[in-house]
């Protein structure tokens, strides 16, 4: 406590006297002097908790004094590898030279256990390679400092991804370190022309972004896009993918996502098998996939794990989870409010005496019902996992049993509503679940005034918004509009793999062919190659 104290303290009396110095501009050198050189550096990175500054004799002849965060690095590590061997050597290394101009080589090459390093004589240069986890050290006398690449945070091991879980497919997914985020990729992708291009981005959080592609198969114009629109990011942190999302997307006023994110390396691997670009991010569990048409955030790796009938078969019912989703509200407000006479007689009758008791109209008891459902589902994302669960119960018994008794809703819209919500949840990626749900509401709002003319005039602006869309320069509803033949084998329905022979037409990919020539087709395969061939 009193420690606090005196820190709270000393930090008023110094924000208390003259406004600090400005820093000395960058390209300063180092003078070789520790007594001046150290003092400058510590003075650049401030008064840290983590930072430690080890003075010491190399070798027990030479001044010298280490520096770096504790909160970056493995203290067993630099202890055994790096402080030990340079306070002294093991017996039967070369003598150690008595020029300082040839230390650091030395020492790099006999005595530090260290993979990666590199020299510099730029002091503005070393503040920042400290905050990156290295080990800087100076020795008194040499006017170069030696980096040392000593960065090892702890992270959560690989686990099944929580937000696309699979019944049949692999079940790792990304964790927050980017090396290992690669590795994933690598491992999966053991290919020389995978390419992984590396960059620092935001001007204080200096997170590190990488952009993965496969040179021999995607377009460089797409690479070349992507690698455009990140440089043209000037922000002071990127604090998650979905950062970069919101700076690179074509019309991000828009409801639709341009930008597929997933956390499942093999999802990532089969985007960059198409042609597609991968960008991740230090710190997200989460990789950015561009283009990102509409088709694809309907679609998920049971799909292609599962025999093509199934994978088709499930993929149908998903759609048609996804059209009721959106139109459902909107077509029951519609038909109860003006056109009743379009329903059969005694369900007619059997809604009108649900509603009996009710006292708004159906628009609004629609409204008042989705409202409900949107703030319990948001609640219970929120909240810890057990208490969500009971709130979860307690919020379908209040919204259900509990509004129908009270007279605030019928039962058939309870129904109705209960059955738009379960079809949103079929949805596989959240960001195009949300999309629809907030496009469920103006629908709703059209239907209660305009009755069935509402619901299509809404149904017909979200089309034009669709085809208006573009990501990365490809069309948003490729490849339904423009058609192509051999793009709708992965659409609504998904054919054998040995039958999608070409990546999408649309993505431009250097190398179109997934599957050899020379591979035995069927006849029917034939047919379809020269379809193929007609259309090209």
């Amino acid at each position: 406590m009193q420690d606090w104290k005196d820190k709270y303290a000393s930090y008023i009396d110094k924000q208390q006297s003259s406004p600090p110095e400005p820093k000395p501009a960058s390209g300063s050198r180092l003078t070789g002097k520790l007594k001046t050189d150290l003092p400058e550096l510590q003075a650049r990175l401030g008064e840290n908790g983590d930072l430690v500054v080890r003075a010491f004799l190399l070798f027990g002849a030479y001044p010298a004094a280490m520096l770096f965060f504790t909160s970056l690095v493995n203290m067993e590590q630099v202890r055994e590898h790096v402080l030990k061997p340079l306070m002294a050597p093991p017996p039967g290394q070369p003598e150690v030279p008595k020029d300082k101009g040839g230390m650091i080589q030395y020492i790099w090459s006999t005595a530090v256990q260290v993979t990666q390093g590199t020299t510099t004589a730029d002091l503005s240069a070393l503040p920042q390679a400290a905050v990156k986890g290295e080990l800087i050290l100076l020795i008194d006398g040499v006017p170069e400092a030696l980096r040392m690449e000593m960065r090892q945070i702890e992270m959560r091991g690989v686990e099944q991804p929580q937000t696309e879980q699979v019944i049949r497919g692999p079940r790792e997914g990304y964790v927050e370190k980017l090396e290992n985020n690669l590795s994933l990729l690598r491992y999966r992708l053991q290919s020389t022309d995978f390419r992984i291009e590396i960059s620092p981005l935001g001007e204080r959080t200096q997170s590190r972004v990488a952009l993965c592609y496969i040179d021999s198969v995607t377009d460089s114009a797409l690479v070349a896009e992507v690698m455009r629109r990140i440089s043209l990011i000037h922000t002071d942190g990127i604090l998650d993918a979905g950062y970069i999302e919101q700076f690179i997307e074509d019309q991000p006023l828009s409801p639709f996502p341009q930008v597929q994110s997933t956390e499942r390396p093999d999802k990532t691997v089969a985007a960059l098998l198409e042609g597609r670009v991968a960008i991740l991010v230090d710190g997200s569990p989460f990789a950015l996939i561009v283009p990102a048409l509409f088709n694809q955030f309907f679609q998920t790796v049971d799909d292609y794990t599962e025999r093509f009938i199934m994978g088709s078969l499930i993929r149908i019912i998903r759609l048609i989870a996804l059209a009721s989703s959106l139109f459902f509200p909107a077509l029951y407000v519609s038909v109860i409010s003006y056109n009743p006479e379009l329903l059969p007689t005694d369900f007619a009758v059997a809604i009108s005496g649900g509603r009996a008791g009710v006292p708004f109209p159906a628009v609004l008891e629609v409204l008042i019902m989705e409202v409900s459902m949107e703030v319990l589902r948001e609640a219970t994302i929120r909240l810890p996992q057990m208490i969500g669960g009971a709130l979860s119960i307690v919020g379908v018994l209040v919204i259900g049993q509990a509004a129908v008794g009270a007279g605030l809703a019928s039962p058939i819209t309870v129904v109705i509503v209960a059955l738009t919500t379960i079809g949103s949840f079929a949805t596989p990626a959240y960001n195009a679940a949300i999309a629809l749900r907030m496009l469920r509401f103006p629908l709703i709002l059209l239907a209660g005034m305009f009755g069935l003319y509402g619901v299509m005039i809404g149904t017909i602006l979200i089309l034009n918004h669709l085809l208006f869309l573009e990501s990365f320069g490809v069309p948003y509803m490729s490849p339904y509009i423009p058609g192509k033949w051999r793009d709708l084998k992965d659409t609504l329905v998904r054919v054998p793999l040995w039958w999608m022979r070409r990546r999408p037409s649309f993505l431009h990919a250097r190398d179109t062919d997934r599957l050899p020539r020379s591979v035995p087709a069927a006849e029917i395969d034939q047919i379809l190659r020269q379809g193929d061939e007609t259309d090209e």
